[in-house]
C-alpha cells in the first residue's frame, strides 16, 4: 500500500513538475463579421513542431514548452492569417481572449477566377499554366505572382514542367502514365470544393508522397474539413468562356455522423478572347462522408466535369500581319454560325472512396480506391486525293508566290524572281477566304444528279473526301493507395505510403462527321497498294459515322510506388530523410495490321520494365522565431512516359531504340523572415534533368538523300530524340510590407536560366521505307548541337511589384505591374546536326553553307518582353446572416499585344531550303507564335448563406 501510494505521489509530483515547464496559451477563434466560432482552425507557434485544432466553439489551449518571445500563427482557409507576438513564461496560462480571423478577400477572389487558360488545354496538356493550376492554394507572395500575374505569359516555377510535380486527391498520385502530367480539365469548374490544399516546392518534405523536383500538391476532401454552408457565385469574363455559375453546399458533420458536400457548376461561350473558340463546360461534384465512430471514418468522392473547347491556331508572322493576333484558322462559318474543326472533348469521371483510421493519437492510416474511365478526343479535318481545307496552309498565302517555292525547289542555288503579281492575287484571296469554307467541303463531298436532258436537278451523298474525325483516347484507370503518419517519439515522425495503378487506354481515329457524304475509304492515300490499308485483316473498309479506323491499339501500363520519410523535430535544428522505390511496366497491343508494318503492327509488344529509385533529404536551421534557413536535395530515376516509350505507336509496336530512365537531381537553399511587418523569401535553386526522350512528327524537304532508299528526298517522318539533358539554375524572392494597417505592398521577382545541357541523339523513321526490300526505316542523324540552347514555352525572368489597400469597410482594391522577359521559341533539332549541311542530289555539303551563315540561321529567337498592369478589387457586405461578395479585375489593363511562345518548323530540314526561304524576306514555313490575351476582365458575384 505503501509503495502505491510512493508511485502515485511521484507520478502526481512529475505531473505538477511537467506542467510548470509549460506555457498554457488559450483563447477562442471566431469569425470577425459573423462572430461565429471557427472550429478546426491551425494554431501553433511558428517555426516548431506545437499545433493545436480549435474545437467546435472555437476554443484552444496550446501547451508549448518554449520559453521567450515567440509567433503564434492562427490560420484558417479563406482567412487571412492571425500571426501575433506572445510570451512563453514558464509555469503560466496565458489567456489571448477572442482572436477575430477576417475573410481573406484576395484569396476569395483568386479561388473563384482561377481557370483554365489557353496553355492549360492544349493538345499535348503541357506546361505553362501548370503554375496556376498547381499554385492556386499558396498563399506565398512569390507563387501567388506565379499564378495570377505571370501565369499569363506562360511562366513556369523553376523553370520546370508540370510532370516533375506530384499531383495528389486524398492521397493518390493524379498525374497521367500517359505523359507524366495531370489531366487539368478532371477538375475544372470545381474551384470551391478544391480548396483544401497543402503544397510544397522543390523537393521540399510530404507527408503524403516522394514527390518530384518541381514539388507537390495534395487536394483534400474529406466532406466533414469543409466549412458549412451555402456559396452561389455568377461570373463574367472574355477569356476562354464568357459566363460560369456555380452553387456549392456543405452540411457539415451532424449528429448522425453524416456530413456531405455538392457543388456543380457551368462555364461556357459561343466564342472566347481568341476567333472560333466555343467552349461549354459543365461539373458536377459529391463528397459523402460516415464517420463509424471515433476512430473510423469512410469518405466517398466522385465528380463529372465533362468539358468541350474550341482551340486556336497558332500562326506565322506573316498570317498575323495579314489578320490579327486573335485570328485562328481552325474554323469557319456554316448555316451562318462558326464552327472549329479542332475540338478538344474531355469527359472522365472519377470514383474515389477513402478510409481514414486513427489508429491512435498519434498515429493516422488512410487508404484509398479509385477508378477513373472516360474519355478524350480531338477532332481535325482529314481529307484524301483532295486540297488541304486549312485556310492559311502555305501554298494560299502570299509568301508561296516571293520564297524559293515560286523558283527551283530549292534544288539549286541559283537567284530567282518572285512573282509578285500572284503574291497579290493570293493576298487578296486570302483575305477574303481566310476561314474554313464547310459549304465547299459539303459540295465536294456530293455529285450532281442530273434528269434525262442532262439538267442538273440536285447533288446526292457520294464518298466523302472531307470528314471530321477525332483521335480519341478511352482511359480506363484503377489506382488502390495507402498512406501512414506515425509521431515514433517526442521528436521523431514518420510517413509512409504505396500506390499501386493500372491502366487499359485504347487509342483509335474515330469518324464523327462525313460532311455530306456517304462513306469514307480506310485507306491512306498517300501510299499504295497494301501499304495504303489501315488494317490488312479488313482491307478496303468503307468507313461511317462512329466508326473506328486508321489506326487502333491499346496501351496497358502497371506502376507500383512506395515511399518511407522520417523527420526529426529539435528546438533550433529539424531534418528530414526520406527515398522511394518503383515500378513501371508498359505494353502495346495492336489491334490492327497495318499495310506498312505487317508484321510488328498486329498483336501485342514486349513488355518493357523500368525500375526507380529516388533519395532525398534537408535541413532547417531555426535562427529564430521570426526567420530560418533550410536547404532541400533530391536525386531520383524515373521511368520515361508511356507516350515516349513507343517510336510510333499508331502503326507498330516499335520501341525507342535505347530507351532508358531519366535521372533528376535537385537542390534549393531557402532564407525566411517571417514577422506580423514584414514577409520575406529568399531562394537559389538547381535541377538537372538527364536522359529525357521526345518524340515528335512532321513532314520534312530535302531530308533524304538518293541513297535512302526511297525514290523521293521529302518524306512525312518520325523524330526521336534520346540522351536530352536539361540544367535549370535561378534565385526566387518575396517580399511583402505592410506600409500601414491598410496599405501593403508586395514584392516578386524570379531569375532563372533554363537551358539544353547535352547534344541528344537524332534517329528519323520514314515509313514509307517499309515495304522496300532491304531498306532503312530507321535512319541516325547522329548528334544535334543543342548545348546550351534555351529551353523554350516559358518565360526565364519575371517580376512583379504591387500595392494593396485594404480599407476597414471591407473593400479593398490592388494594383500590380509585372515585367515578364527571356522566353525563346522551340529550336528544331533536326536542323542542328550534321545532315542539315548535305545536299540530298549530291551527298556532299552546300557549297553556300558557311560557319557564318548558319549562325544567323540558327540563332535562337528571343520572344519581346512582356509588360503587363493588373488592376483588382472588391466588395463584401454582410446582410442578416449572408455575405455578398463583388469582385472584379482587369488583366493587362493597357491591352498589350504579346507573344507567349512559338516554334521554328521543321519543313526546311536542310541549309539551302532554309537559307532560300528565309532570304526571300517573307518564309512559308518561319516560326509559328502563340499570342496572349489582350484586355481581359472578370466579374463575380458571390452570396455565402
Amino acid at each position: 500500500m505503501h509503495k502505491k501510494l510512493f508511485v502515485l505521489t511521484l507520478l502526481f509530483t512529475f505531473k505538477i513538475a511537467s506542467a510548470q515547464k509549460e506555457t498554457i496559451f488559450s483563447g477562442l477563434v471566431i469569425d470577425s463579421k459573423t462572430h461565429n466560432p471557427l472550429e478546426n482552425t491551425v494554431v501553433s507557434i511558428q517555426n516548431s513542431a506545437i499545433m493545436q485544432l480549435t474545437k467546435k466553439d472555437g476554443s484552444f489551449e496550446l501547451h508549448s514548452v518554449l520559453s521567450g518571445e515567440q509567433l503564434l500563427l492562427i490560420h484558417s482557409q479563406g482567412y487571412k492569417d492571425l500571426l501575433m507576438k506572445v510570451n512563453a513564461n514558464v509555469g503560466q496560462k496565458v489567456n489571448l481572449g477572442i482572436l477575430l480571423l477576417e475573410e481573406d478577400q484576395i484569396e476569395n477572389l483568386q479561388t473563384t477566377i482561377i481557370s483554365l487558360l489557353e496553355s492549360d488545354l492544349n493538345e499535348d496538356n503541357s506546361s505553362s499554366e501548370t503554375t496556376s493550376g498547381l499554385l492556386q492554394s499558396s498563399r506565398d507572395a512569390f507563387l501567388q505572382a506565379a499564378a495570377f500575374n505571370w501565369g499569363q505569359a506562360r511562366f513556369s516555377v523553376r523553370g520546370l514542367d508540370s510532370e516533375n510535380a506530384t499531383m495528389m486527391l486524398n492521397g493518390v498520385k493524379m498525374n497521367k502514365i500517359y505523359d507524366g502530367r495531370p489531366q487539368w480539365n478532371n477538375w475544372g469548374g470545381l474551384n470551391d470544393v478544391l480548396r483544401n490544399q497543402e503544397f510544397t516546392i522543390g523537393p521540399a518534405p510530404s507527408d503524403y508522397t516522394f514527390g518530384g523536383i518541381l514539388g507537390t500538391q495534395q487536394i483534400f476532401t474529406q466532406a466533414s474539413a469543409y466549412r458549412k454552408g451555402i456559396r452561389i457565385s455568377f461570373s463574367g469574363t472574355n477569356t476562354n468562356y464568357n459566363w460560369r455559375t456555380m452553387t456549392t453546399y456543405a452540411s457539415g458533420m451532424k449528429s448522425s455522423g453524416w456530413a456531405y458536400v455538392f457543388s456543380v457548376g457551368k462555364r461556357w461561350a459561343n466564342e472566347g478572347y481568341f476567333e472560333g473558340t466555343n467552349y461549354d463546360a459543365n461539373s458536377l461534384f459529391l463528397s459523402l462522408e460516415k464517420k463509424l465512430n471515433p476512430r473510423h471514418s469512410l469518405n466517398f468522392t466522385g465528380f463529372y466535369t465533362p468539358n468541350s473547347r474550341g482551340k486556336n491556331s497558332p500562326n506565322t508572322n506573316e498570317v498575323t500581319e495579314l489578320k490579327s493576333e486573335k485570328y485562328n484558322s481552325y474554323w469557319g462559318y456554316q448555316n451562318g454560325e462558326k464552327r472549329n474543326a479542332r475540338v478538344r472533348n474531355v469527359e472522365e469521371p472519377l470514383l474515389m472512396l477513402n478510409h481514414y483510421f486513427k489508429i491512435n493519437d498519434k498515429t493516422n492510416l488512410t487508404s484509398a480506391i479509385m477508378y477513373q474511365f472516360g474519355k478524350v478526343g480531338n477532332s481535325n479535318i482529314d481529307f484524301q486525293n483532295a486540297d488541304s481545307p486549312d485556310p492559311a496552309y502555305y501554298r494560299k498565302l502570299p509568301s508561296y508566290f516571293s520564297s524559293l517555292y515560286a523558283a527551283d525547289n530549292g534544288e539549286f542555288p541559283g537567284a530567282f524572281t518572285p512573282d509578285y503579281e500572284n503574291a497579290a492575287i493570293s493576298k487578296t484571296l486570302f483575305l477574303e477566304n481566310s476561314q474554313i469554307n464547310w459549304g465547299a467541303l459539303y459540295r465536294a463531298n456530293q455529285k450532281p444528279v442530273a434528269n434525262s436532258e442532262g439538267i442538273i436537278t440536285g447533288y446526292e451523298p457520294s464518298k466523302s473526301r472531307y470528314v471530321l474525325y477525332e483521335d480519341r483516347t478511352d482511359d480506363k484507370t484503377l489506382a488502390v493507395n495507402s498512406n501512414l503518419n506515425t509521431q515514433l517519439s517526442e521528436n521523431i515522425f514518420f510517413s509512409g505510403g504505396i500506390l499501386f495503378k493500372k491502366l487499359k487506354s485504347h487509342n483509335f481515329q474515330n469518324l464523327l462527321d462525313l460532311l455530306g457524304g456517304q462513306y469514307f475509304e480506310d485507306i491512306d492515300s498517300f501510299y499504295k497498294g497494301d501499304q495504303s490499308q489501315s488494317d490488312l485483316k479488313n482491307p478496303d473498309r468503307l468507313v461511317k459515322v462512329g466508326e473506328t479506323y486508321g489506326y487502333n491499339f491499346n496501351f496497358f501500363a502497371t506502376t507500383a510506388e512506395a515511399f518511407t520519410q522520417f523527420r526529426f523535430v529539435y528546438k533550433k535544428v529539424d531534418f528530414y530523410l526520406g527515398n522511394s522505390f518503383s515500378t513501371s511496366k508498359y505494353q502495346r497491343e495492336g489491334l490492327y495490321q497495318n499495310g506498312i508494318y505487317p508484321e510488328s503492327s498486329l498483336g501485342k509488344s514486349q513488355k518493357v520494365n523500368f525500375e526507380n529509385f529516388g533519395f532525398k533529404g534537408g535541413l532547417t536551421y531555426k535562427i529564430s522565431g521570426k526567420q530560418w534557413l533550410f536547404f532541400n536535395g533530391m536525386h531520383l530515376t524515373k521511368a520515361p512516359s508511356l507516350r515516349n516509350t513507343f517510336s510510333n505507336s499508331r502503326l507498330n509496336n516499335s520501341i525507342v531504340n535505347g530507351i532508358e530512365n531519366e535521372t533528376l537531381s535537385s537542390a534549393d537553399i531557402n532564407y525566411m523572415y517571417h514577422s506580423p511587418k514584414l514577409k520575406m523569401r529568399i531562394s537559389g535553386y538547381y535541377a538537372l534533368i538527364k536522359n529525357t526522350t521526345k518524340t515528335s512528327f512532321f513532314y520534312a524537304e530535302g531530308i533524304f538523300d538518293d541513297g535512302a532508299g526511297y525514290d523521293n528526298t521529302d518524306a512525312f517522318v518520325s523524330q526521336t530524340l534520346t540522351n536530352l539533358d536539361k540544367k535549370n539554375i535561378g534565385a526566387e524572392l518575396s517580399l511583402e510590407y505592410p506600409i500601414s494597417s491598410t496599405l501593403k505592398t508586395v514584392f516578386s521577382a524570379a531569375y532563372g536560366s533554363y537551358i539544353y545541357n547535352s547534344n541528344p541523339n537524332v534517329s528519323i523513321t520514314n515509313d514509307a521505307n517499309a515495304a522496300i526490300a532491304d531498306a532503312e526505316t530507321t535512319f541516325d542523324f547522329g548528334k544535334s548541337l543543342l548545348k546550351n540552347y534555351k529551353q523554350s514555352g516559358m518565360p526565364q525572368q519575371a517580376f512583379s511589384l504591387g500595392m494593396e489597400y485594404h480599407d476597414p469597410k471591407f473593400w479593398w482594391l490592388s494594383a500590380n505591374i509585372n515585367y515578364i522577359t527571356e522566353s525563346y521559341i522551340d529550336v528544331s533539332p533536326i536542323s542542328r546536326t550534321s545532315r542539315f549541311y548535305i545536299n540530298p542530289a549530291s551527298g556532299f555539303n552546300f557549297p553556300e553553307a558557311s560557319e557564318e551563315r548558319a549562325k544567323i540561321l540558327l540563332k535562337q529567337e528571343k520572344l519581346d518582353p512582356v509588360s503587363l498592369l493588373n488592376i483588382t478589387g472588391g466588395k463584401s457586405w454582410r446582410i442578416y446572416k449572408s455575405t455578398i461578395g463583388l469582385f472584379a479585375s482587369i488583366n493587362n489593363v493597357l491591352d498589350y499585344k504579346y507573344k507567349t511562345g512559338g516554334f521554328e518548323q521543321a519543313r526546311n530540314s536542310n541549309f539551302r531550303e532554309l537559307n532560300q526561304d528565309v532570304s526571300s524576306g517573307t518564309p512559308s514555313f518561319g516560326p509559328k507564335y502563340f499570342y496572349g490575351y489582350g484586355r481581359t476582365y472578370f466579374v463575380n458575384l458571390t452570396i455565402s448563406l
